[in-house]
């Protein structure tokens, strides 16, 4: 190999690295203009009770499992009650990755949709049906001292509405889904006797439901 081709390899290697560090030099000087990411702000959760006087019970949480491509993600579903025991109670449901958050879903769910339930000292004034789906439940007065006859989440339901006294009769359906809503169907057909009296035209001395 001659010395001038050499000399002519030697400058193209040469000519390369130049070319090469100017490029890197010009990208490092992009990577420097270019403005810093923001971070961004946490997420302030809201808290999930805001009134003292609300108390809370979890109903049911259950595991839901989605098939996709790469295996199954599970996700939780939870039922809250919330009640005040003075005639405000709700149910809600809420849908998590984690329980405590799905939970907490649930629990603002059952706030924002409370109901106002008539009740006559310790009791309800007048025996009512409710339906939902296949589930059928039923509600009678009962005398102080009789307490809450019912279990499961119909119990915590009247429990939290501050019913003390009441015979209850729950019947096909067992699903607490089903039982939760036909026991809040039950708790908005009661009236008491001011709104019968005033429905009916009628004085409320002597009136009585039956």
């Amino acid at each position: 190999m001659s010395e001038d081709t050499k000399v002519e390899e030697t400058k193209v290697e040469e000519t390369a690295a130049a070319e090469g560090a100017e490029a890197e030099m010009q990208a490092a000087d992009g990577k420097s203009k270019r403005a810093p990411r923001k971070k961004a702000a946490p997420r302030k959760k809201a808290p999930t009770n805001v009134n003292p006087d609300i108390e809370e019970r979890v109903v049911a949480v259950n595991r839901v499992a989605k098939v996709v491509k790469g295996g199954r993600r599970f996700s939780f579903s939870a039922l809250m009650i919330v009640g005040d025991k003075k005639g405000k109670v709700g149910y809600g449901l809420g849908k998590a990755k984690e329980v405590p958050e799905a939970i907490r879903k649930a629990t603002q769910a059952a706030q924002k949709n409370m109901i106002s339930v008539a009740l006559d000292d310790g009791t309800i004034p007048h025996a009512v049906l409710g339906r939902f789906c296949s589930a059928k439940i039923q509600f009678i007065p009962a005398s102080e001292g009789t307490g809450v006859k019912a279990a499961g989440a119909c119990r915590s339901i009247l429990e939290l509405a501050g019913i003390r006294n009441v015979l209850t009769k729950s019947v096909q359906s067992t699903n607490p889904h089903n039982v939760v809503k036909a026991t809040f169907k039950a708790l908005e057909n009661l009236r008491s006797e001011a709104e019968v009296a005033k429905a009916r035209g009628k004085d409320i001395k002597g009136l009585r439901i039956k």
